[in-house]
């Protein structure tokens, strides 16, 4: 597998890897229909990951695929983000191909993804996601380091990650890229 920066080229199989991880978990599909090539059925990832590519806070250098045998098989994305006036970075979405799903694709970027944003001296990650899955790769709850979020409906989910360049002066509200909050 090799892990590489998106390309323009890239941006139908990403669209494709977020229809198949996750279409089954918010529609109900007709039997006979693909829920990974169903448009009408897209999952809020697919719509997120578009309108980010067209935000300021848009990264080109830190949206990640995963390649097997010339394929996308997962795809995640580091966008600007900011705790008060501090610039950090906003881990998501991320995705794997179903099928590809539980071997080791979805761990394989996030860690690349770490290691570029410590790479590029960025101090801090922050992520919503599941708080069972992320502390294993050094995401801990936001509160722990200062942090509060100004969407009160994610705080549950909402974890960091600090980095080399950290400094414990990045204390405030997290605000993440302005498509987060239009889903």
């Amino acid at each position: 597998m090799l892990i590489r920066r998106e390309r323009a080229d890239d941006v139908a199989a990403i669209a494709a890897v977020y229809r198949s991880a996750f279409a089954p978990r918010y529609a109900k599909v007709p039997d006979g229909v693909d829920a990974s090539t169903d448009r009408g059925a897209d999952p809020p990832e697919v719509g997120l990951v578009s309108r980010l590519r067209a935000d300021a806070g848009w990264i080109p250098t830190l949206a990640l695929v995963a390649i097997e045998h010339d394929t996308v098989v997962g795809h995640l994305c580091l966008t600007r983000a900011t705790v008060g006036p501090f610039p950090v970075l906003a881990l998501g979405p991320a995705g794997v191909l179903a099928d590809h799903q539980n071997a080791g694709v979805g761990s394989a970027l996030i860690h690349a993804a770490l290691g570029a944003a410590d790479a590029l001296d960025e101090p801090l990650v922050g992520l919503l996601g599941s708080p069972e899955f992320y502390p294993r790769f050094g995401f801990v709850p936001a509160a722990r380091l200062g942090i509060t979020l100004d969407e009160p409906a994610w705080v549950g989910h909402f974890q960091v990650r600090s980095l080399s360049a950290y400094d414990s002066q990045i204390v405030g509200e997290f605000h993440f890229a302005e498509p987060f909050y239009n889903l």
